[in-house]
């Protein structure tokens, strides 16, 4: 066990990176420390040359995986998209993990970021001292991937202002980053690449630009359209989760996940799972991430206050939480579906009510 809450991809998984790359004697792109069909091994799931089982990381079409590192073998930038919780941060840590070796070259976009935390930046002090030097400046994630040929990770594209954004068209399509208070431009090396994600569904999101869209290859990843690999995906990140949280599993967990997903599923479909019923979607996209960090809250309710029971009663708050997120018309569509669909289950009674009580 470590005291950090959390490893980056590439020391969490070493050595299943390890066995993958002491095995791996295809060609690699520039830089890479996987040839591509060892990556995918890696992302998707398999064995080692020498027999080291290789857990997947990505439960999905093998195709889109194959699409994405395709691409980051080539000069063209990677933009992953899809609706909130489709593992687009997930995925792009793992791609940069199994490609370089290393996924913290990361910049967090948001509404507040400007220029200088795509580009570069200053120490005022050296810089009011000494003036503009290269000891003055102070490199950025995407400017270190430049310099040494590496993967950088921008997340949450959308979420920064669109002048902001094109501040990129220059490194994309010159492989270039100009720096005219040195009259100088720092150069990619070969193996550099962007990795970004972006949703197209959330509030407050900007549009890219023509010209910057025209610099990335887009893969879309959507939720998954099948009952049994969602419920293998929430499965899998509960265990982990919960082995990295000292949280018991109680051997109901597979059955109260599969509860949960049926009414996020029916929810966010806008019809029950037999399509007999027509209902009303909340404002939140109910995504699979949501669906683990409910299981996740459920466990912990349950291993600190319940006994180690984990039941309809400790989960329903964290399904209230995650399904109204507006109070008013949120609340009226869950009210609505627990009239209408669970009411009449009688497998889901513990639901019906315990969602009742939590509203």
């Amino acid at each position: 066990m470590t005291a950090l809450l959390r490893l980056p991809a590439e020391q969490t998984y070493a050595l299943e990176l390890q066995a993958l790359a002491r095995g791996d004697d295809a060609q690699k792109p520039e830089g890479w420390h996987l040839s591509p069909k060892a990556a995918i091994t890696y992302l998707m799931g398999g064995k080692a040359g020498d027999g080291t089982a290789i857990t997947p990381k990505y439960v999905g079409s093998r195709r889109l995986m194959e699409t994405a590192v395709a691409t980051l073998a080539t000069d063209r930038a990677l933009l992953l998209l899809g609706v909130p919780g489709t593992a687009k941060s997930w995925v792009s840590e793992h791609l940069a993990a199994a490609i370089m070796g290393d996924s913290t070259m990361i910049v967090q976009c948001t509404a507040g970021t400007d220029e200088n935390q795509i580009r570069y930046g200053w120490n005022y002090a050296q810089l009011l001292a000494k003036g503009p030097s290269e000891a003055a400046l102070v490199p950025t994630p995407l400017y270190r991937a430049m310099q040494e040929g590496k993967l950088c990770r921008l997340e949450e594209l959308t979420r920064m202002g669109s002048d902001v954004q094109d501040t990129l068209i220059t490194v994309l399509s010159e492989k270039m980053m100009p720096i005219p208070e040195l009259n100088t431009a720092v150069y990619a090396r070969r193996g550099f690449n962007i990795i970004a994600t972006a949703n197209n569904r959330d509030k407050g999101v900007n549009e890219l630009s023509s010209a910057l869209k025209r610099r990335f290859n887009v893969v879309v990843l959507p939720l998954p359209d099948d009952m049994n690999e969602e419920v293998a995906i929430v499965s899998r990140r509960v265990g982990e989760m919960a082995t990295g949280l000292d949280l018991p599993v109680p051997k109901n967990v597979a059955e109260e996940i599969a509860r949960v997903l049926t009414i996020f599923r029916e929810l966010r479909s806008g019809a029950t799972a037999d399509g007999k019923v027509t209902l009303k979607t909340p404002s939140g996209s109910l995504s699979t991430a949501e669906a683990i960090a409910t299981m996740v809250g459920g466990l912990s309710q349950a291993a600190w206050f319940d006994g180690g029971k984990l039941s309809a009663d400790g989960l329903a708050p964290n399904m209230v939480g995650a399904i109204v997120k507006d109070p008013v018309q949120d609340k009226a569509v869950l009210e609505e579906y627990l009239e209408t669909v669970l009411k009449k289950r009688p497998d889901y009674a513990g639901y019906y009510k315990a969602l009742n009580d939590a509203l």
